[in-house]
């Protein structure tokens, strides 16, 4: 049977995209997405819980990522899981897993900059230093996945 991964988070950026090429001249964008995640423990005490999920980019949507959106950005992202092995330093085993995107949206609306969400009603509001450049909307099309 063939396999299939696919994630889907909403969340706000850690930091800055940070766009780079590989030897071949292919574009690609690293960042982080924190992921807040509220919830009651045994007790019935609200807790809250936050994941770090490092994401990659390729090609002009990884371009996109790194022009518009910065550290605090409201982010919905989708893609598949991969997953890289190496060894350290001191020959241990080593593993990660990340997000390969192939779809992402803003959930926040920096143009109205009142941090009104698109779409999300969970989404957090924007930091007031967004562009307001940001396009609505982003045509995804031309994008080779």
């Amino acid at each position: 049977m063939r396999g299939f991964s696919k994630a889907i988070i909403v969340g706000n950026l850690t930091r800055d995209p940070e766009l780079r090429s590989t030897p071949n001249g292919s574009s690609v964008c690293s960042f982080s997405v924190a992921v807040n995640r509220t919830f009651r423990d045994s007790n019935g005490e609200q807790k809250e819980d936050v994941s770090f999920i490092d994401c990659s980019a390729w090609g002009k949507l990884g371009e996109m990522i790194s022009q518009y959106a910065k550290k605090g950005t409201g982010v919905l992202v989708s893609g598949r899981l991969s997953q890289h092995g190496w060894e350290d330093k001191e020959g241990n085993k080593r593993s990660r897993v990340e997000i390969v995107v192939e779809d992402f949206n803003f959930t926040t609306n920096a143009n109205r900059g009142d941090g009104a969400a698109s779409n999300s009603a969970e989404s957090q509001a924007a930091p007031a230093d967004i562009p307001s450049d940001i396009p609505e909307e982003i045509d995804l099309s031309e994008v080779p996945f």
